[in-house]
């Protein structure tokens, strides 16, 4: 019967205990989070209670074990189980801590610079992601192999594993060179100051914004909702336009392909009214200009402003349909058209005569020899 009620009794006032103290401290922490309303430090903290609540069951029935003299036949293998488990708990709950820490910090930063320095707040988003992301990875690395070293097997290789290590970390340096090089392209982007998380950037053609940068690749988020992904390698060793690098405000370019005859000074005026209605406009600047002409079109070349590259798109929208659409309404002869009039006749030279057809109009014919034209007598052949 004692076999059977102590295991019971150590397991019973492990897990009693553990929720009794994780109650408690999340108790505070709620308490905490109510009084400091200008820090979400102890609301953040309190995500950890999972791992947290994990560690003190582990470590107490670790320490229950060892003390108790339970399940002898089983303790060394349920111990090494717990001793797993407390090494895991708390790599996560490091994690956790280190994420609220930085969390913390990054939104402080956040709210006193987001009107100021929108750039500077981007770049600082995209440090704290890529720092988080190493943490991660050197914490689980820690405690994976400090998980290994527990087994006494492991324990043995260790010496052999360190005579060898530099051999290995040849051969792993090349066989993971590309790894290797997307890993200190991360973090060249990270502190260089490249490229950061919600910059507005073109690739490969494609417009798009930076949606999330890791260690090894960077996604974009197209204007379609297409996400692009591309190692971070590509971005240090390829030349691409980054739209938001410096200040984000942006200068537009709309073309129209119209009639000699447009008129130049009313669409001036009528691109002034148009920019006085369209928000996204920044009052910046504009301008119309002629900027090339062919035999039957001019081009017309009209520059706007707006804050950045999401408004910049929509006043050009905006100009290229409000102007076609005046165009066609008060001035329809300005936009492009077949010129199908006769030829100008040079001075000094009468204009032929064009053929009259009987039944109808004159008409134009091309004349093929020995054959006559409507209206005509046959040529003759000598």
């Amino acid at each position: 019967m004692e076999n059977v009620l102590r295991p019971l009794i150590v397991v019973g006032g492990s897990v009693v205990l553990t929720l009794v103290i994780g109650w408690a401290t999340d108790l505070l922490l709620r308490k905490a989070d109510e009084r400091h309303h200008e820090t979400p430090l102890w609301g953040l903290l309190r995500r950890a209670r999972v791992p947290y609540s994990l560690l003190l069951c582990a470590s107490l029935l670790r320490g229950s074990f060892d003390s108790a003299q339970v399940l002898e036949d089983h303790k060394e293998g349920i111990g090494r189980t717990l001793t797993l488990v407390v090494i895991g708990s708390v790599a996560w709950l490091v994690i956790r801590i280190a994420g609220a820490v930085v969390e913390t910090s990054y939104t402080r930063y956040a709210h006193a610079r987001a009107q100021r320095d929108p750039a500077r707040v981007r770049r600082v988003r995209t440090q704290v992601s890529l720092i988080m992301r190493v943490v991660s990875a050197v914490v689980g690395v820690v405690a994976a192999a400090s998980m290994l070293l527990t087994f006494p097997a492991m324990r043995a290789a260790g010496t052999s594993l360190l005579a060898s290590a530099g051999v290995l970390g040849i051969v792993a340096g090349i066989a993971a060179q590309s790894t290797l090089g997307n890993l200190f392209a991360g973090l060249q982007i990270a502190f260089g100051d490249m490229v950061r998380i919600g910059d507005t950037v073109v690739v490969e053609g494609e417009w798009g914004t930076v949606e999330d940068i890791t260690l090894t690749y960077l996604t974009v988020r197209t204007w379609d909702e297409r996400r692009i992904t591309m190692p971070v390698s590509y971005f240090t060793a390829n030349p691409f336009e980054n739209w938001s690098r410096g200040t984000p405000q942006m200068t537009g370019i709309v073309y129209w392909h119209l009639d000699h005859s447009a008129p130049l000074d009313a669409m001036r005026e009528r691109l002034r009214d148009i920019l006085r209605q369209c928000p996204a406009w920044d009052g910046r600047d504009y301008n119309l200009t002629v900027t090339d002409s062919t035999p039957n079109t001019v081009q017309v070349r009209a520059l706007v402003t707006a804050k950045d590259a999401d408004d910049i798109w929509t006043v050009r929208v905006t100009v290229r349909e409000q102007m076609i659409r005046w165009l066609s309404d008060e001035h329809p002869y300005a936009l492009p058209r077949v010129n199908a009039a006769d030829a100008a006749t040079p001075p000094g030279r009468e204009a032929p005569a064009r053929p009259v057809s009987s039944d109808g109009p004159a008409r134009r014919f091309p004349r093929q020899p020995g054959k006559a034209l409507p209206g005509e007598a046959a040529a003759k052949p000598w």
